[in-house]
């Protein structure tokens, strides 16, 4: 008999038909509907026998404020609805719930998620090396790599480390951050102007398309 009403439960579902709330159905529905909308849902929030207040605020499916209830009572108008109660405000007194598909409502959820995700730029650090003598054809080089990440969307760090007695000449250093960052003006904005670090000193670029 069990597995016949599960059957008659999805079949109905299934094909959207009416539900008759007979003394015949009616207790078949209550018992039945509870096992399969419990499997459909996302333990992320407290839902229908997750819910342990012993009375809720109660706001219907359409938005209406139908006062405080008990939970059983909650649970009951909800699953008359073939909805869900959800808890979404556990720290109101007494806490409020809401009858929703919940199903339905993670869905959407998952879907907007997705969408953001999609439309979300990431932005690495590309880093490059420079040197107080470096020479032209090295410095060209990296400019022409720095160049490609900044179209591509990315910030460059361009960095120069002092060696020895090097560090007692920053100046040199920073005449070649100074060129680079002009070699890259049509393509960037400076966020971070020249400054040392330990031995090293550095800027940082970021794209002209970048948000600021």
């Amino acid at each position: 008999m069990w597995v016949f009403y599960i059957h008659t439960f999805l079949f109905v579902s299934n094909k959207k038909a009416k539900i008759y709330y007979n003394d015949g159905v009616k207790n078949y529905y209550s018992v039945l509907i509870k096992p399969w909308r419990w499997l459909i849902i996302s333990k992320d929030m407290m839902v229908n026998d997750g819910i342990r207040a012993r009375e809720v605020r109660l706001i219907g499916a359409n938005g209406d404020q139908l006062g405080i209830k008990s939970r059983q009572e909650a649970l009951e108008i909800a699953t008359r609805a073939n909805l869900d109660l959800v808890l979404v405000a556990p720290n109101a007194k007494p806490p409020v719930c809401r009858i929703m598909d919940y199903g339905k409502f993670r869905f959407e959820q998952q879907k907007k998620d997705k969408e953001a995700r999609k439309n979300q730029k990431i932005i690495n650090l590309k880093e490059v090396r420079l040197s107080p003598t470096i020479d032209e054809h090295d410095f060209n080089t990296k400019l022409r790599n720095a160049r490609k990440f900044l179209e591509k969307g990315d910030k460059v760090k361009a960095s120069i480390r002092f060696k020895g007695r090097a560090i007692t000449h920053k100046g040199i250093g920073q005449k070649v951050l100074d060129r680079f960052s002009a070699e890259c003006a049509d393509l960037s904005t400076i966020e971070s102007h020249p400054k040392m670090d330990g031995r090293s000193m550095f800027l940082v670029l970021a794209p002209k398309n970048e948000k600021q």
